[in-house]
């Protein structure tokens, strides 16, 4: 039947008595209507008339009719309204460009509606949660606020902001709020009517059915999750699972079940998408009640979730349950779960999950006798917590075994002894760029000493490879004051994790109380490097790096312990450690007062301790000194780590200071608060006062944060960035600059790329050098196969650090960048995130230390703590090596390691080259022509051979000088104006011997694996399988034939012996061994960088009268596209 041209005449029906006919109008109406719509819409008010008559028969199809008309005229929500009226009639499954316009618009309905209702109680127990600061900025809407307000240059954080595109990111309404985003938006919305409302819920629990009985349940999550209604979340969790049991016979072995896969995906978007914590952490909670209804329960999925919600006793009782299974399997997992909660615990956590486990009788009462800095430590935090103390009962011999190798993992001695041994056998430290950038910087300029000792110690991180100090005494001898510092330092930094020698390599330099301990700076350099070795694993050192913090004069000594204290015993909470250094905080010393502010931070990492907060506020207001004031805003900011909602009344506070080094403490507070969460809220707020506040320091930090929020989106940073990039304000440029380096570190990302080469030609020497580190971050274990640019900004790299008329800022930047590029041995990339996707903490914490090198060089060696092995490292249920193979589904070259620079043999001086007059070349080449004119003459004239003339071997060797000359002028022109060609060549001779190369290789046990490499990764078939999917890092493996003799791999490091130096007593003394070290090492090389440099770092200082001084750095300054038009 032909369609209807006009809806005049049916539209006539709709006025008659017969309930029959205005029926048959609708129907007909309803099969036109995309056509007629313009003619119904007139008579929009009959068909309303006919809905609401409740005697009409059909009143389900006059709702359909008004629905599609409203759905033409694109008023969508009265559309979505008669849509729901007409029940039945409304088909879900029908594809049609209306039906999912409705779906659509009835799913963006529900989410608000359900969001709305469920978000009530979450605030309100949000607010009870959270304590206040009773400080001068604590109330919040008083007088002193809007007084600090005024005051303040910048605007206030809920006068700024806009809507956000996305419910999840919605601002809480805690005290960092949007209020009139908020009120605009609910204001804006449909609230449908209790009748609307039911029908919808009917329409959305057609859609789960449909999507839960076709397996979809990652939609329902998502649209449960959006809407925050957790029962729905629960409702399609137990669904998988019952799904699960059911099809259990057709599942194939080995591969994970649809409960195990939906699991994953909520955990992912619970700890990626969803940026409010309090939701998450009602997710996190649900999940982990579930996991225990599941039939095989993924433990690793609720080791996640122990750690986030910092459920310690979940923690050990999933510990003690795997150990009582008693079999194999059930160990190794049990281990690879203690693997995890290191890598993602804090060391407060961590000492009360150990202290739940039980222990030996004999053993408890032998350590009662002589307590160690660890019990008292462990105690400490156990009573705070009120940890439960371990029963020992019903444990077997066996147990207490398997119990005693989960402890050692738990306190991280394992995972420390495996990296190192790690790093210590895959060593591809190239030597000879680090031994370029010591011959291009003049040693006796401080900052240019500076740059190459931080250089050799990111290098050589964990390695132990101290060759560099050994065989360059005289250099290290040049080494005066901080620098001297510095360079104590970097032996805690390239030795970090040799926790058992570390005693013996730091002998010499650490101070003492009963004769001439050596030079401050070395003895303050010792603690440091002390706490550095033991970073984040502090508890056998805390007890010793105390008491020399305690028995310190000397300032200098101070601020090394205080350093040191603060990495060792980094989130511990451990008050006695915070009172010791707030004593010294309070005697006002500028020297050991900014190292003393990071330390309380350190130690009080991510606590949110109220009274430790203010006390920072109330003496950096006190105090006069700005470098005390800058180490107690960041300490404060390292105190707020991860609380995200929980920080923003500390953070609207410090915002609103009038003080800039306070307001920097703010926007560091943001940074570390929602570190990782990618929040519209934090992103806006440091866009905002990038742009708006006076002060540049404030501005260079706001933009530089931007890093630590997106790092793991790291492709919308150089969106972001871009505009910023190109900024008037060179400090505005430089934070551009280092945020792309700190959100794409180790990525190769070809944007942030892009961004950042203009950038190391900038006018500026600042900007510069960001530009330098960030490029090192991002290409950092990158080789030529995965990115083509790698080579050409190596390249750069040389050629800057042995440019003459380069500026210092510069060159430091640059000596910073090729030690950033080569960390640890080649072996380690930045990680601000674990293998298993949780947040780095140590490595976020170094980077945001490491940023303050812009005021204090020796911050430096912080980003030690970023540098992650990237290692696959496969142990078996005795925690042994076993010598094993696994396979790489990719071309060997792919992720090789760089290839080492060659060293030219010319580089030697060698004589110049005689002048030769013009006239003279002129002549030699008109006898040469005239020479080859007569023997083509020759030639044509006497075809028969004759005899060789005696000139002969003269003319071959003209032809021979002829022909090199030809190829030397030919290959100049090819330097002077084929560059990009030579590295295009070069890049497709690569890409073609790529090619070649034969797919998949197999990899030894403990051996190098990047993270874009884990994807191609498998185990063979064999004796070992894995517990788990690999993600890098140690990996448990189960040995399918354990009856059979097992071969190990040797540990390489257990063989090298440190050589532990004398402790010079004298100044004299200390020349002499000096001297003999020195020697000894010449004659010998074996001895120990560390005991060889001792004797010349631990020297005291002589000022001479006429001694020269190194020269101090020039003023930059700024220059901007205007000074250039003029």
């Amino acid at each position: 039947m032909p369609g209807l041209t006009s809806a005049s005449g049916v539209l006539g029906f709709l006025s008659d008595e017969e309930p029959e006919l205005k029926v048959f109008a609708l129907q007909t109406l309803n099969d036109d209507i995309d056509t007629l719509w313009t003619e119904v819409a007139g008579s929009v008010g009959q068909i309303e008339a006919l809905y609401e008559d409740e005697s009409f028969p059909e009143r389900q199809l006059a709702s359909l009719v008004l629905a599609k008309v409203y759905y033409h005229l694109q008023e969508y929500n009265e559309s979505m309204t008669f849509a729901l009226g007409a029940g039945d009639l409304f088909k879900l499954d029908k594809q049609g460009e209306f039906e999912e316009t409705i779906i659509s618009r009835c799913v963006d309905t529900y989410i608000s509606v359900s969001a709305a209702r469920h978000a009530g109680p979450q605030e309100k127990a949000g607010h009870t949660a959270l304590p206040t600061l009773a400080t001068s900025f604590a109330n919040g809407a008083g007088e002193a606020n809007a007084t600090a307000a005024l005051t303040s240059p910048t605007t206030p954080f809920s006068q700024s902001t806009l809507p956000s595109k996305s419910l999840l990111s919605r601002a809480s309404t805690n005290t960092m709020l949007e209020p009139t985003a908020q009120e605009g938006k609910t204001g804006s919305s449909l609230t449908p009517n209790r009748a609307t409302q039911a029908a919808l819920e009917l329409v959305i629990e057609r859609l789960f059915e449909g999507c839960l009985r076709e397996g979809r349940y990652r939609q329902v999550v998502g649209i449960a999750v959006e809407a925050r209604n957790l029962e729905v979340l629960r409702r399609v969790i137990k669904r998988a699972s019952d799904d699960e049991k059911k099809a259990s016979g057709k599942q194939v072995e080995g591969s994970a079940g649809p409960t195990e896969e939906l699991m994953e995906y909520v955990l992912d978007i619970c700890m990626g998408i969803v940026q409010e914590r309090g939701l998450r952490t009602q997710i996190l909670k649900l999940i982990l009640d579930l996991l225990s209804d599941i039939p095989t329960p993924d433990y690793f999925s609720i080791a996640k979730c122990v750690v986030y919600l910092n459920q310690d006793e979940e923690a050990s009782t999933m510990l003690k349950k795997l150990v009582s299974n008693d079999d194999q399997t059930s160990a190794a997992i049990a281990y690879q779960i203690a693997f995890d909660l290191y890598d993602n615990g804090t060391q407060e956590f961590l000492a009360r999950v150990i202290k739940s486990l039980p222990a030996k009788v004999q053993e408890e009462s032998a350590e009662k006798e002589n307590p160690t800095e660890t019990d008292q430590l462990l105690g400490e935090l156990n009573d705070r917590a009120g940890a439960p103390a371990p029963s020992s009962e019903n444990v077997s011999d066996e147990h207490f075994e398997v119990f005693d190798r989960i402890r050692k993992i738990l306190d991280g001695s394992e995972t420390i002894k495996l990296n190192l041994e790690f790093l210590y056998r895959n060593n591809h430290t190239d030597l000879s760029i680090l031994n370029k950038v010591k011959d291009s910087l003049e040693g006796r300029n401080s900052i240019f000493h500076t740059a190459v000792t931080f250089c050799n110690a990111f290098m050589n991180q964990g390695t132990t490879n101290d060759k560099f100090f050994r065989d360059n005494l005289e250099w290290l001898g040049k080494a005066v004051n901080w620098s001297k510092f510095s360079a104590t330092a970097a032996l805690g930094v390239i030795h970090r994790g040799n926790l058992t020698q570390c005693r013996k390599l730091l002998e010499p330099y650490l101070p003492r109380r009963s004769s001439l301990g050596g030079s401050i700076f070395s003895q303050g350099g010792a603690l440091y490097a002390y706490g550095l070795i033991y970073a984040n694993h502090g508890a056998e050192a805390l007890d010793y790096l105390k008491e020399q913090f305690n028995d310190a004069q000397e300032e200098v000594i101070q601020h090394g312990g205080a350093l040191g204290l603060g990495i060792a015993g980094m989130a511990t909470g451990s008050e006695q450690i915070y009172e010791s250094l707030k004593n010294v905080l309070y005697t006002d010393s500028a020297l050991n007062g900014e190292a003393v502010g990071v330390s309380m931070g350190l130690i009080m990492l991510g606590t949110g301790n109220i009274k430790a907060l203010e006390d920072m506020i109330t003496y950096a207001h006190d105090t006069q000194h700005e470098k005390i004031v800058r180490g107690l805003a960041v300490g404060m900011a390292l105190i707020m780590y991860g609380r995200q909602e929980g920080a923003d009344e500390l953070i609207e506070g410090l915002l609103n200071d009038p003080d800039p080094t306070l307001r920097y403490g703010g926007i560091m507070t943001v940074a570390l608060a929602y570190c990782g969460t990618g929040s519209n809220k934090a992103v806006r707020k440091l866009l905002h006062v990038a742009v708006s506040d006076v002060n540049d320091d404030v501005r260079r930090i706001a933009v530089m944060s931007l890093g630590f929020i997106l790092f793991r989106k790291p492709g919308s940073v150089p969106r972001m960035v871009e505009l910023l990039s190109e900024s008037y304000n060179p400090h505005v440029r430089y934070g551009a600059a280092m945020a792309l380096g700190i959100s794409c570190a180790g990525t190769g990302l070809d944007e942030a790329i892009d961004l950042l080469e203009p950038m190391i030609k900038d006018p500026t020497d600042f900007v510069r050098q960001g530009a330098l580190i960030s490029l090192a971050m991002i290409m950092v274990q990158q080789n030529e196969a995965m990115n083509p640019k790698v080579a050409s900004i190596r390249k750069t790299l040389k050629k800057i650090v042995g440019d003459r008329h380069e500026d210092a800022m510069t060159k430091f930047g640059c000596a910073l960048a090729l030690g950033i590029i080569d960390a640890g041995g080649r072996n380690c990339t930045i990680g601000l995130q674990t293998q298993t996707g949780n947040l780095n903490m140590a490595g976020i914490v170094g980077m945001a230390v490491f940023i303050q090198y812009w005021y204090w060089f020796p911050f430096t060696h912080f980003l030690s703590l970023s540098f992650t092995p990237t290692s696959m490292i496969g142990l078996d249920h005795d925690l042994e090596i076993p010598n094993f193979k696994f396979h790489s589904a990719t071309r060997p070259s792919l992720f090789d390691y760089p290839p080492e620079q060659e060293v030219k043999t010319d580089e030697a001086p060698t004589l110049i080259a005689t002048a030769v007059l013009s006239t003279t070349a002129q002549a030699k080449r008109r006898a040469q022509k005239k020479e080859r004119a007569q023997r083509r003459e020759s030639m044509d004239i006497d075809q028969t051979p004759t005899t060789p003339k005696i000139n002969a071997p003269v003319s071959d060797k003209m032809e021979v000088d002829e022909e090199s000359k030809d190829k030397e002028a030919k290959a100049d022109e090819k330097k002077d104006g084929a560059e990009g060609d030579k590295d295009a060549s070069a890049a497709e001779i690569a890409k073609k011997k790529l090619e070649k190369e034969k797919v998949g290789y197999d990899i030894e046990n403990m051996s190098r694996v990047l993270p874009a490499q884990l994807k191609f990764i498998s185990f063979p078939a064999g004796r070992y399988k894995p517990v788990k999917k690999p993600t890098g890092g140690v990996i448990l493996l189960i040995d399918t034939q354990p009856a059979e003799e097992k071969v190990l791999i040797e540990e390489k490091l257990k063989k090298a012996s440190t050589e532990k130096a004398a402790a010079p007593t004298t100044l004299e003394d200390m020349r002499n061994e000096s001297f003999n070290l020195r020697r000894q090492a010449d004659a010998q090389g074996e001895a120990s960088g560390a005991a060889a440099a001792a004797g010349v770092l631990t020297a005291v200082d002589e000022d001479e009268e006429d001694g020269e001084e190194a020269e101090c750095p020039k003023e930059f300054e700024y220059f901007s596209d205007n000074e250039d038009e003029d």
